[in-house]
């Protein structure tokens, strides 16, 4: 007998009744953009919108947030990378469509040319997923052996942290530019590269993993959520020195509205507020209400939240796994010290070769964005010398005489740490900046 028939559009009735209202507003604050947001409460979709916002590279200088019962509520003060207004008017359309009634339909925004950052693509491109434990050189000996099977990598995001690597890469065939469907390539790809990372494994240790995925999953997320289910977050990472100024993260219970309120103080950077709501988000937590403020070199943060099951963190072990899952979160694209950046022709084997230099110059490379527009190559290296110390100036010297024959290399070095307590000084943005790199990998 068949069961009742249920409107497969009926759950979006809501919806449609009620579409979401989206402003920009430039008139209220002389220093910021507001966004606002007003629809009906869904699960995630704190995390589509900060989602959508930092894909567009804006900063986050302020937030509030609200979705207490059926109604999501959200006030976000943004500025560029140079901490000023949205007035593009581009920018300002795909803002309004994106998170408005339109932007329902997750086609509308892939659509969008130039700002695909962090969508895994599919038709011309193989999405790989690497996972394992990390060690000098490994990047390169990757690299390598997608040269040799006569794979080109046409992006690339390279996270590391606490002796783990995952790695995201979108690769296709050398000579037909076509993403690989033949299943003795992908096995022999699959194979070669699990020998790499698991090379150096001992039986008591994590398993490297490969995957092929077609997914849609957003990179940035992608990467939270292997390292996150790889248990990166607990141990520390000996070989790497601690970070100057440590997270400050407490969880406390709110009796009067039955809350858990997760509270972090720590130096700002941008996505910081993506990285925490993303982490919050997969471990199955919603947020009810949560406050964002910037107004110094440091953010404060303050999250009302409850399990998805309605329960609170009553128990220290619960507490004790959300402080170091989020400060794993925070400290996963942190980067001190030095940023590569460079431009060169793209060719087969290009990012074997410039990998194959870092780690001959005693370089260790913490995290990677690697993108490619047409017939050019930009790659990203965030490094540090093997012992963790900043990188001398004759290393420097020595990568700009031999990258610098073939490729355009441009050295930055990540802000000075502050020590200065977050209680002398108040809380603000800085203008470091790590760009979405996946752009325009769609045809």
């Amino acid at each position: 007998m068949a069961g009742p028939y249920f409107d497969p559009e009926y759950e979006n009735l809501s919806i449609r009744i009620n579409p979401p209202r989206v402003s920009v507003d430039n008139s209220s604050y002389s220093d910021c953009t507001l966004v606002k947001v007003d629809s009906m409460n869904k699960p995630g979709i704190l995390l589509e919108v900060v989602q959508i916002l930092t894909d567009l590279d804006l900063i986050i200088t302020k937030a509030y947030i609200s979705s207490d019962g059926g109604w999501f509520m959200d006030v976000f003060h943004v500025t560029d990378q140079n901490g000023k207004k949205i007035t593009d008017s581009k920018t300002i359309e795909y803002i309004e469509k994106a998170l408005g009634p339109k932007g329902q339909a997750a086609d509308w925004i892939k659509s969008w040319p130039g700002k695909r950052v962090g969508l895994h693509p599919v038709g011309d491109h193989t999405a790989v997923e690497l996972i394992g434990r990390d060690r000098p050189g490994l990047l390169s000996e990757i690299f390598a052996v997608l040269a040799d099977l006569h794979f080109n990598i046409s992006a690339a995001e390279v996270w590391t942290h606490n002796t783990r690597i995952a790695c995201v890469l979108y690769v296709n065939d050398d000579t037909t530019n076509r993403a690989v469907d033949d299943p003795t390539r992908l096995s022999l790809m699959e194979e070669q590269l699990k020998n790499i990372l698991g090379g150096t494994q001992s039986d008591d240790e994590q398993v490297a993993c490969t995957n092929f995925s077609m997914g849609f999953t957003h990179v940035d997320r992608r990467l939270h959520q292997m390292l996150f289910a790889d248990r990166d977050y607990e141990g520390v990472d000996v070989e790497c020195p601690p970070p100057p100024v440590k997270p400050r993260i407490f969880v406390e219970r709110c009796e009067e509205k039955g809350y858990s309120v997760v509270t972090v103080k720590c130096k700002d950077r941008p996505k910081l507020m993506f990285d925490i709501v993303c982490t919050l988000t997969d471990m199955e937590y919603v947020v009810f209400h949560a406050t964002i403020s910037s107004d110094g070199p440091y953010a404060s943060q303050e999250y009302y939240i409850r399990h998805k099951d309605g329960c609170t963190l009553n128990m220290e072990v619960e507490k004790e796994r959300v402080i170091k899952c989020l400060e794993a979160a925070i400290h996963r694209r942190v980067s001190e010290g030095l940023s590569l950046e460079l431009c060169a022709k793209d060719r087969v084997g290009l990012l074997s070769e410039v990998t194959r230099i870092l780690r001959e110059n005693g370089l260790t490379v913490m995290r990677a964005g690697v993108s490619t527009v047409g017939q050019k190559a930009k790659n990203v290296f965030y490094v540090r010398d093997s012992s963790g110390n900043p990188v001398d100036v004759k290393t420097i010297e020595a990568l700009r005489k031999e990258i610098g024959l073939s490729m355009m290399l441009n050295v930055k070095k990540a802000p000075p740490s502050d020590r200065t307590p977050p209680e002398a000084r108040g809380w603000a943005k800085t203008s470091f900046f790590f760009g979405g790199l996946l752009e325009k990998l769609l045809p």
